[in-house]
């Protein structure tokens, strides 16, 4: 009797301490999601289903992210940003992200003809890269080709 209360002692002593660090843990988790969503909420006016779509316990690092590579530190200019995502958007393509790419790369100060172009070099891009992979270039050949000039 007494060897199976001590192996209990033991087992309560690794349990409890990992089920209160789980608690602690869930709870840093719901407070980190809570500051995630209210700063979404504050910079777009909205939680959109897209945050939605997330899972809770990663949106607070997908948003410390989407902050890092948006924020003041950025070397690339909000116009220039949008314009690369709306690229980038065209030639997946993804009709979503294409709509708030345009309108979020006009609300920076872009003209219509710096869509129209950045559209197109997406679009260059592209077939270019079909041609070279679709002809069996070798990306040796490509590198010397290009080493040469």
């Amino acid at each position: 009797m007494k060897t199976l209360t001590k192996k209990t002692i033991y087992k309560l002593i690794f349990v409890i301490p990992l089920f209160l660090i789980s608690i602690n843990l869930s709870a840093q988790n719901e407070e980190a999601y809570i500051k995630a969503k209210t700063e979404i909420e504050q910079t777009f006016g909205s939680f959109f289903s897209t945050f939605k779509a997330y899972p809770n316990h990663a949106l607070p690092t997908a948003w410390e992210n989407y902050k890092n590579l948006s924020g003041p530190g950025s070397s690339i200019s909000a116009k220039n940003k949008e314009l690369i995502q709306l690229s980038v958007a065209s030639q997946i393509p993804c009709v979503y992200c294409v709509y708030f790419h345009r309108l979020n790369a006009k609300a920076n100060g872009a003209t219509d003809e710096e869509i129209k172009e950045a559209v197109a070099l997406g679009a260059q891009t592209r077939q270019w890269s079909m041609i070279t992979q679709g002809s069996g270039i070798s990306f040796g050949n490509l590198k010397l080709n290009l080493t040469l000039q």
